[in-house]
């Protein structure tokens, strides 16, 4: 769901925005998943089935009442009153939106974005920023090559052209995971020392993932280890990349297990304070 769209529909038609405020045992969607609710569209979801149908429900009830209804938390118990069985309780927010919501609500929904940094534009590169356009991430691509970048991109994305590319490295966001595959094994090698040194000074990118087989790593280590850097610094360089089990070797393949493993991988480390 593309937050640019939402924001864009707000400039001319009023909405609603429901989010999942508190989730007590087992729920369809985790705290802060939203959707926006507007007379003729649902963009988004919190859950789908009979919870998010009167949630839709409720949210259309709100808008025909105009705009002196105030925001409102609801509790939906998911048994058989609402033809689920996931056994838990689900608390949804209800917030009137409209052009002047635009601003803040674009800070408060973009800020739950994991920030990721994707060096290369080849074939699984292209497949993966596909993925990762429907999925919960900030994403800055960035490649030496100017002309590889396309005219349509998802709306969680900008492009970055960076020569040399390493020198991009400097500007991440704190935070950020780091996806190496560029054209040039001598840019690849040149990327990962950049972001070793930085994690050496800041301990701030978690997550730095390079393209290639267990051979190509052994050559980088070698490498980068006449660089100065040490054992346990490379150690924390994920080499092949990608989530271990999902095999294949095509670029959606690849680009699947990657994503699966950042997904994976920021679970367990939440985005810093800005």
């Amino acid at each position: 769901m593309d937050l640019d769209d939402l924001l864009s529909r707000l400039a001319h038609q009023r909405g609603v925005l429901v989010a999942v405020h508190a989730v007590q045992g087992s729920g369809p969607r985790e705290v802060g998943a939203w959707m926006a609710v507007f007379p003729g569209i649902v963009m988004g979801s919190v859950g789908g089935g009979h919870l998010e149908w009167q949630a839709i429900a409720e949210a259309r009830e709100m808008l025909a009442l105009g705009e002196s209804v105030p925001e409102r938390v609801r509790r939906y118990p998911l048994g058989p009153s609402l033809g689920q069985c996931c056994g838990g309780v689900v608390h949804l927010r209800f917030e009137l939106i409209d052009a002047g919501s635009r601003q803040a609500l674009g800070v408060k929904l973009a800020r739950e974005s994991v920030p990721i940094a994707l060096f290369g534009g080849g074939h699984v590169g292209k497949a993966l920023i596909r993925l990762l356009g429907d999925l919960p991430f900030d994403v800055t691509w960035i490649d030496s090559r100017d002309e590889i970048f396309p005219l349509e991109l998802p709306g969680n994305l900008r492009c970055d052209h960076s020569d040399p590319v390493e020198a991009a490295v400097g500007d991440l966001a704190p935070g950020s995971g780091v996806l190496i595959m560029s054209f040039s094994h001598a840019e690849d090698l040149n990327i990962v020392a950049a972001c070793l040194a930085r994690r050496r000074i800041h301990g701030d990118l978690p997550y730095i993932g390079l393209i290639g087989s267990k051979t190509k790593w052994a050559v980088f280590q070698h490498r980068l280890a006449e660089r100065g850097f040490t054992a346990d610094e490379l150690s924390g360089v994920v080499c092949p990349i990608g989530l271990p089990g999902i095999e294949g070797k095509a670029p959606a393949v690849v680009a699947v297990a990657i994503a699966a493993q950042l997904l994976q991988v920021f679970s367990r480390h939440p985005i810093p304070p800005a």
